[in-house]
């Protein structure tokens, strides 16, 4: 076994870092989780206890309770006090002062059940899928890790480990390999897959003296390519940094509540002290206000509606990686779409056939697929696609070959059988220009790839082969304008031509084309800076910087990279583009919900304090009328209250589990 070199032994600490920190993230996530549904199970069992042991104390019932809410309360309480010590006051600190005041009254169902949502929501918020890390680790496996590198003046190969490829270097790239590094073709010819850098959804061919990009698939040849950039400095290792940089910027969305807690706590304690000055000998009044000014609705207003509302999404296949994206997705007023795998399906389709005079449609197809019936071009994908579906059978060619970057040749049963490019056709002296006047300076075949069939040196006509429009893709723009959203746009790195005919057919007016990943990050950069909330939707690799650039990144997840996804704020495990309108829709009856709950349990608060202050005479009155002992009734009435904000807030919440069904189909 051969010693490591210093850089191997670098990064392999380097990964053994990462795997370490995914790790304790995940298991920070995993105990609040375990936390939550032991003592919330307890707390249950109490309430359980006590409703059937009503009649008499259940010591059973008290002790569930008061070890559910010590679980429950025990991270919270510790945060508090890291807080505290820091000199810094959040939510925490109120909690934990509200929690202790449910102690003192011996209200530990009430303070397990303040402890529990405040768990939940904490756990939600720390479901950070360290998206930066995972996306880099993603993209460093599109590099290989050898590459076979020429020795100088010799046609001689040596593989050496990718990473010590220098700059003038000269290596080889056979077909279906991997780029390892940036360059320009020196030999040879190929098609190159580059989907994963510029978003074309056609391959590429590539020439003597055309860039190649690190990470792109060499498709047809074999190359030789002179390296003039190797890692950060490559396309690929750009793309990774524009992830790791716009990760940074984004800054987490503050709660309604927080903005007011650094008031709230000192303000409460303010007036207990008041109460208790005017009167020194009800310590129990003291009490009662800490009781019913802890905020227990308040505190569960926002989580419960914010789970309600992933519970709605993750039913239609939307997934919301972070529970502020809910909020924040309400203000959007600008979308921008990558077109190819998000407007469009990815996938190339025949959309013309074209026979020359006396050639059957399914003569000019049967010949196409028979022709291309050995090839894994996008281009015969879709041939062979158009002939299952039509019923058109054919013959395996007893020879075939693949002219790369131009075409296919094949022979079956004695004839020679050919699909290509117009140019290919001519320099092989077939006679193309009787269909010349029917495609050319046409609206109709604008953003269309044309492949002329022919049959010996008979060219029977010509096929127009498109990547098809995702269904709904129009319905969801009418529906984002409907919304109100002000802008809806498009980038890609496909040429003008096909990008204005999508953006056309779909109602789009904005289009940036033939955009490189960093230039579609400076476009939502653009729309940012004129003070628009934008949200990025894509599925590729190359839309990855945009994505995590964007406020709001939606990554087609079913089809997309786990790149983007793990780049994006929120994934959609489906292809149905009607998710985005539905997700802003969602976010604004979310938003809305919050801002009632909130007013409900600030009322909640601010009624209980007015009447526990001023009302002590009249809560007398009633507790002699009825027969309870004062004492008893009080705290039965702060508990209750407790109950009843917090049941309010909790069922108003979960309308919004529903919301959405029109789209279950």
């Amino acid at each position: 076994m051969q010693p490591q070199s210093l850089t191997e032994i670098l990064e392999s600490r380097h990964a053994e870092h990462l795997d370490h920190d995914h790790d304790h993230d995940h298991g920070n996530a995993k105990v609040n989780l375990m936390t939550a549904i032991v003592g919330g199970v307890l707390i249950l069992n109490s309430a359980l206890a006590q409703w059937f042991f009503y009649k008499e104390d259940s010591f059973a019932g008290t002790l569930s309770a008061v070890i559910g809410a010590i679980i429950l309360a025990a991270p919270i309480m510790v945060s508090a006090v890291k807080d505290v010590l820091r000199g810094k006051i959040y939510m925490n600190e109120l909690v934990a002062l509200a929690l202790m005041a449910a102690f003192v009254m011996g209200y530990y169902q009430e303070a397990g059940i303040i402890a529990f949502f405040m768990l939940l929501a904490i756990t939600i918020e720390e479901k950070t899928a360290i998206g930066a890390k995972t996306s880099i680790e993603e993209l460093i496996k599109l590099t290989p890790n050898v590459a076979r590198r020429l020795r100088a003046g010799t046609d001689e190969e040596e593989e050496i480990p990718a990473f010590e490829l220098a700059v003038g270097d000269v290596i080889r790239v056979r077909p279906g390999e991997n780029f390892p590094a940036d360059g320009a073709v020196t030999n040879g010819s190929s098609e190159v897959n580059q989907a994963s850098i510029t978003g074309e959804s056609l391959p590429v061919v590539k020439h003597q003296d055309d860039d190649i990009f690190a990470g792109t698939e060499n498709l047809t040849g074999m190359v030789d390519v002179k390296v003039t950039g190797i890692g950060k400095d490559t396309t690929l290792g750009k793309v990774r940094d524009l992830i790791a940089a716009a990760e940074k910027t984004r800054l987490p969305i503050m709660r309604l509540v927080d903005r007011y807690v650094y008031y709230y706590t000192p303000t409460i304690l303010m007036i207990a002290a008041i109460v208790w000055f005017f009167n020194p000998n009800d310590i129990l009044r003291v009490v009662l206000v800490l009781v019913i000014a802890c905020p227990c609705a308040v505190i569960v207003a926002t989580p419960s509606a914010a789970i309600a509302a992933i519970a709605s999404a993750a039913r239609l296949g939307v997934l919301i990686k972070n529970v502020a994206h809910i909020e924040a997705a309400s203000q959007i007023r600008a979308v921008v779409f990558d077109k190819t795998g998000t407007l469009t399906e990815g996938n190339l389709e025949v959309a013309r056939l074209s026979p020359g005079v006396g050639v059957d449609l399914s003569e000019l197809l049967e010949v196409a697929v028979c022709a291309e019936s050995q090839s894994n071009h996008p281009a015969a994908n879709a041939t062979r696609r158009l002939a299952e579906e039509a019923n058109v059978s054919w013959t395996p060619p007893s020879e075939f070959t693949e002219v790369t970057g131009k075409g296919v040749i094949a022979k079956v049963n004695g004839s020679e059988y050919r699909v290509g490019r117009e140019s290919w056709f001519k320099e092989s002296g077939l006679d193309v220009s009787a269909y010349a006047d029917a495609f050319d300076d046409s609206d109709e075949f604008t953003g269309m790839s044309i492949v002329f069939v022919a049959k010996n040196q008979n060219v029977l006509g010509w096929m127009g082969l498109r990547d098809a429009t995702r269904n709904g893709a129009r319905e969801t723009i009418d529906e984002l304008n409907e919304l109100g959203v002000d802008k809806c746009c498009m980038v890609t790195g496909d040429n003008d031509k096909v990008a204005q005919t999508v953006a056309s057919n779909l109602g789009i007016g904005d289009v940036r084309a033939e955009c490189l990943p960093e230039q579609k990050v400076e476009f939502v950069e653009e729309l940012k800076a004129a003070g628009y909330v934008v949200a990025v939707v894509g599925d590729g690799i190359n839309d990855a910087p945009a994505l995590a650039a964007g406020n709001i990144g939606i990554a087609m997840g079913a089809i997309g990279s786990d790149v983007a996804v793990n780049s994006a704020s929120i994934a959609l495990m489906n292809n149905d583009l009607r998710r985005v309108p539905f997700l802003i829709s969602l976010s604004r009856k979310t938003r809305t919900v919050m801002n009632q709950n909130l007013l409900f349990g600030g009322l909640i608060i601010v009624g209980g304090l007015m009447f526990f202050i001023f009302g002590n005479d009249l809560l007398d009155t009633i507790a002699n009328a009825i027969k309870f002992e004062p004492s008893v009734f009080k705290a039965f009435l702060a508990a209750f209250i407790h109950i009843f904000g917090t049941l309010v807030v909790v069922f108003n919440s979960a309308r919004l589990v529903r919301f959405g069904e029109s789209l279950e189909t």
